[in-house]
């Protein structure tokens, strides 16, 4: 897993952990129906699953009403993608279809996925309060921690309901009224 920075493992099936694949069936009214970076531990159960590393969640549409995403962290070299690239799809589909979105990413605030596809894009974002959260390795509790920070982000209509269910796992920031103004030297827009 990475955040911009060296690699600590080669291993990129890390899986949610229980209580937030919980939190995220309660945002979403207890169903997910995508989950475009499963894998074959994953325990997010979503109607559609597109699993890695064999189906290439990026390459499909994401036309769905409710989508988890827990990205591969670290670069894809085999596909010649990155965080950036779900990021952006997670923007993209819920401009395009309108979609609910729920990501786990690290927090790298300083990234450019952060600054083009969350910071004016997203409604919130839950920076969770687990020092170094502990993923499921191979569908286990293992008890690994990630190197950093991690935070859930929300592209959708119901922030309330969001905030009333992420407020039990860090602190909830509301950024909608940051869409559609320019931050720093960066115009935020729908164009790329």
């Amino acid at each position: 897993m990475t955040a911009g920075r060296k690699p600590v493992t080669a291993k990129k099936d890390w899986q949610t952990p229980k209580k937030y694949v919980n939190a995220v069936k309660d945002v979403f009214g207890g169903n997910i129906c995508l989950d475009p970076c499963s894998s074959q531990h994953s325990i997010v159960n979503a109607e559609i699953e597109y699993r890695l590393p064999n189906h290439d969640g990026l390459a499909e549409h994401w036309d769905y009403q409710t989508i988890y995403v827990n990205p591969p962290f670290g670069k894809d070299e085999k596909r010649g993608t990155r965080i950036l690239d779900w990021i952006r799809k997670c923007e993209e589909s819920h401009r395009i279809f309108g979609a609910e979105i729920l990501a786990l990413v690290p927090v790298a605030t300083n990234t450019e996925h952060w600054k083009r596809h969350i910071y004016g894009k997203a409604a919130g974002i839950c920076f969770l309060y687990d020092t170094r959260l502990k993923f499921l390795v191979d569908g286990k509790d293992e008890g690994k921690g990630a190197p950093m920070s991690c935070a859930m982000i929300y592209w959708g209509k119901h922030f309330q309901r969001f905030f009333d269910v992420f407020i039990r796992y860090g602190a909830v920031v509301d950024i909608q009224n940051l869409q559609g103004i320019k931050i720093g030297d960066h115009e935020v827009s729908f164009e790329e």
